[in-house]
């Protein structure tokens, strides 16, 4: 039977993270979606080809046709609708920064396990192969034993009327919205907790406009990473040093759209493969395996703990009041 999905949020990102990705997946369908105006709602419904529309948050929860809850809402809107759901018995898959901060982050950690629920953070990049093959080999050793990590991702994003990613109230900011994805680039990567060395940041009416981090692993790795909505061009680039190499991802966020991912290790250059599933298809695709019980998730619980505890302490550092 297939996975029944309800939207909350009307949002832009659903058409292309669940949507679209369901079609292609027959392990999904889309059921259900809910917005603050409801009349919103079933244009999108119409539009979407989304079955039905719940006359708000709490009405799509109560569904029997919703399994898998997808919560699109601002940062600001995570905990709250994420321990609703899963205290109405729902899985969810959040999206991404998880949180405003590490202590609500906490908070619908513990709201999952209370509730015996699956709660996965939608880092749709993680998925990718791409990104599971340079996890891999920074894991594995190939690199040789690491020495510096840095990631990057700048997306330019108008601050118009409206425009939620830059606004405090509701969780925006260039650390929250694009640093969030570099910040769990390199934790990856390094496959531990960073400390914040320094942090410097442009902001703009309380929101950082762009923010950069230096950041210090253990077993001496250092790290950067850097973000920014007033960049002219969009730039995701990872890149990892180690004893024996390096390797460089250009794209890292999303290699379907064009990706170069390149090692030079012992002197030997190769280039990767960069085929595979989008990242959103293979999110979903990694969804279906956790809650079939195939898999544990490779986001949510402590890595999404651990990924807003280093986004506030980049924050604190960086003199956000």
């Amino acid at each position: 039977m297939a996975i029944r999905i309800g939207l909350l949020g009307a949002s832009k990102i659903a058409t292309g993270a669940v949507i679209a990705p369901a079609r292609g997946n027959p392990d999904f369908i889309v059921t259900a979606v809910a917005a603050r105006d409801p009349e919103r709602a079933r244009v999108y419904a119409a539009e979407h080809g989304v079955a039905a529309v719940a006359e708000d948050y709490a009405a799509l929860l109560r569904r029997d046709d919703v399994d898998l809850v997808y919560n699109a809402l601002p940062p600001a809107g995570h905990r709250r609708w994420t321990i609703a759901a899963l205290e109405a018995g729902k899985d969810v898959l959040c999206e991404k920064p998880f949180a405003r901060n590490a202590g609500e982050a906490r908070d619908m950690v513990a709201a999952a396990e209370a509730a015996g629920r699956v709660l996965i953070e939608a880092f749709h990049y993680r998925f990718h192969n791409v990104m599971r093959a340079a996890v891999a080999l920074a894991h594995e050793g190939a690199l040789g034993k690491l020495k510096s990590v840095d990631a990057v991702f700048d997306a330019p994003i108008p601050p118009t009327a409206g425009e939620l990613r830059w606004s405090a109230e509701q969780g925006g900011g260039a650390l929250m919205d694009l640093g969030c994805y570099p910040v769990h680039a390199v934790r990856s990567i390094v496959g531990g907790e960073p400390e914040v060395i320094s942090a410097t940041a442009v902001f703009e009416n309380g929101v950082d406009a762009s923010m950069r981090a230096d950041l210090a692993f253990p077993g001496g790795v250092t790290g950067t990473i850097a973000c920014s909505m007033t960049a002219p061009g969009f730039n995701a680039k990872l890149t990892v040093v180690g004893e024996r190499g390096d390797l460089e991802i250009v794209n890292f966020l999303a290699p379907q759209r064009g990706c170069r991912f390149t090692t030079t290790i012992d002197g030997v250059t190769r280039e990767h493969g960069v085929e595979g599933p989008s990242t959103y298809a293979a999110q979903l695709v990694h969804v279906a395996q956790v809650l079939a019980g195939k898999i544990p998730p490779l986001t949510g619980g402590s890595d999404a703990v651990g990924n807003m505890a280093a986004i506030d302490a980049i924050y604190a550092a960086a003199g956000r009041v």
